[in-house]
């Protein structure tokens, strides 16, 4: 099975309930297809993040919205005009980049007014309101180089709303901050959004960031959105290998068809909710790790228990979880992970060395094609 046989799922939208719309937008460089066919429906004062590893074409598809590229093909609308050959400064938007990009000869106030065409006295207002709106109160005179990378961002996604654009745009902004500030600017970033009602499209890599921030997730893979919804859609739904791997961790165990027509993983009868509709002899089934069960004991007459007894590897402590590395008994080449919290009944046994009682609830089990990309 190739990329282009996987299951494309866009968000539940219809042409009536978007304001921006991208319409098979295509856009190659030389040989390289960077784009393939892309279509995309966006609300007025939706949160949008295009998510996806290096390279999958989400940075050219905001440059291609942006008209800092131009699509080979394809349709951009905003509202009822074709925003699709207009240049940058008609299509009414505020850019902000991971670098920032702020003129190091003017001052936060200048930098801030920069694209303003009102009076001095307007512009001052403007800039008080801004700085006051991001929490930056009394910095007009200070240079960039005065300023530490949260402030800098901070002044220039002030200057990105500084003409009330109809449109945010956002290049991987949060992505050269350390850990901390980068989670509270994600937090004002998301407050300022949702104050404003601006409309904003925000390009990253990070899987935590597009699910702490966003409405809708579309993640891109060589150039092509494989999936669009909510995080909470896109993490426990995913439409195929590539997004289940690729957002937040995951389990594969390898299970085969035995001759009486039941699945089996290393050698015991394996249980699921939705039967494979694939017809081959050997598949993999996903499962999160937080959805791993850990038994007190083995059920010895229950034949749909799913379990497995399995020696804990490695354990791992992270802010009130602990994180496990198993494998099984019965197969110790099949190595899968288990989250739990301090709360649950068998927290205390996850300790390396530890021989546990594994359970694959049905319902959280996903079959997916080994050949599936």
């Amino acid at each position: 099975m190739h990329l282009h046989d996987l299951p494309i799922v866009q968000s539940a939208q219809s042409d009536t309930e978007a304001w921006l719309r991208c319409r098979d937008i295509s856009k190659q460089f030389g040989a390289t297809k960077v784009l393939d066919h892309i279509s995309l429906d966006i609300r007025k004062g939706e949160f949008l993040c295009l998510l996806g590893p290096s390279g999958c074409g989400k940075t050219t598809l905001l440059r291609i919205i942006a008209g800092l590229e131009q699509q080979d093909q394809g349709q951009i609308l905003m509202g009822s005009r074709d925003i699709s050959r207009l240049p940058p400064a008609e299509r009414h938007y505020g850019i902000v980049f991971q670098s920032y990009a702020l003129f190091p000869n003017l001052n936060v106030s200048d930098n801030i007014a920069f694209a303003l065409r009102d009076s001095r006295q307007a512009k001052q207002r403007r800039v008080d309101e801004l700085l006051d709106l991001i929490g930056l109160q009394g910095i007009q005179q200070r240079y960039p180089a005065q300023l530490s990378g949260g402030q800098q961002q901070r002044v220039a996604l002030a200057r990105a709303l500084a003409t009330a654009p109809s449109l945010l745009l956002l290049d991987e902004p949060l992505s050269a901050l350390d850990a901390q500030v980068r989670d509270h600017l994600q937090a004002e970033l998301r407050r300022l959004q949702e104050k404003l009602g601006v409309t904003t499209i925000m390009v990253t890599h990070d899987q935590d960031e597009a699910a702490a921030l966003a409405d809708t997730i579309a993640v891109m893979h060589q150039g092509r959105i494989v999936q669009s919804g909510t995080p909470e859609q896109i993490y426990l739904q995913p439409a195929n290998r590539f997004v289940a791997d690729f957002v937040g961790r995951c389990n594969w165990f390898p299970i085969t068809l035995d001759q009486s027509g039941h699945w089996q993983l290393a050698g015991e009868k394996l249980a699921l909710h939705t039967a494979p509709t694939l017809s081959k002899q050997q598949l993999e089934v996903f499962c999160r790790p937080e959805h791993v069960q850990i038994q007190s004991e083995w059920q010895a007459h229950n034949q749909q228990a799913n379990q497995w007894m399995a020696i804990v590897e490695r354990v791992d402590f992270l802010a009130g979880r602990r994180r496990a590395t198993l494998s099984l008994c019965k197969q110790r080449d099949i190595r899968f992970e288990v989250e739990l919290h301090q709360r649950d009944a068998a927290y205390s046994q996850l300790v390396a060395g530890q021989m546990v009682c594994a359970h694959l609830p049905p319902a959280s089990l996903t079959v997916f094609d080994t050949e599936s990309a």
